[in-house]
């Protein structure tokens, strides 16, 4: 399965100012995916923590914000050592825990080594009155339903969607019932991700 974002992740990684990174986006456009897939491609190890009805990690993160201490949580809670060259950090539906939300400004500042990627709302981090956005302290990046040449990809068609990359508009019209059958089952999942086949 193939997403444009995968590479702007990539230079997330590589990047020498690279910040906790959150990724906001509408229901079912992929984040869990996008982010566990990235983790297997880029990564030796991947640490997943969904934050949803998780009463541990509440407990673990409404104590003090000490990156050692939240590390050394975190690795007794995944069973496995959190090695900050070659582990991804995976924070998803952070939302739900606000001081989670916060700890991202002192992984930050005094823990950057770690490689931490979050999927949440912008409306479920504002209904959350009071916490302590990281402002500054983190990056974002917006993910959108799939586009049409990502989804021609996600259904084995990756030569028609090297055409529409490249405009070849004389070739693309030679194929245009493929284009026009295929812009129909677009049009049925809507672009998005997790109602594509390929995620079922």
């Amino acid at each position: 399965m193939y997403r444009a974002a995968i590479e702007k992740l990539l230079k997330w990684k590589e990047s020498k100012c690279r910040k906790p990174l959150i990724i906001e986006g509408a229901r079912q456009v992929g984040k869990t995916w996008l982010m566990k897939e990235f983790g297997s491609q880029a990564y030796a190890h991947t640490v997943y923590i969904n934050f949803d009805s998780n009463s541990k990690m509440a407990e673990l993160f409404a104590a003090d914000l000490d990156t050692d201490r939240l590390i050394m949580g975190l690795e007794l809670y995944a069973g496995q050592k959190i090695d900050p060259d070659n582990t991804l950090l995976i924070f998803d539906e952070i939302q739900e825990v606000p001081r989670a939300l916060s700890s991202l400004k002192y992984f930050y500042e005094n823990a950057p080594q770690f490689h931490i990627v979050c999927a949440g709302s912008l409306l479920g981090i504002a209904l959350h009155e009071g916490t302590s956005f990281p402002v500054g302290k983190v990056d974002f990046l917006r993910l959108y339903p799939l586009s049409f040449i990502e989804f021609l990809m996600a259904m084995g068609q990756e030569r028609f969607a090297k055409l529409l990359d490249k405009q070849d508009f004389p070739m693309i019209t030679s194929f245009k019932s493929t284009y026009i059958e295929a812009l129909k089952q677009y049009y049925f999942v809507g672009g998005y991700a997790g109602s594509c086949p390929i995620f079922c």
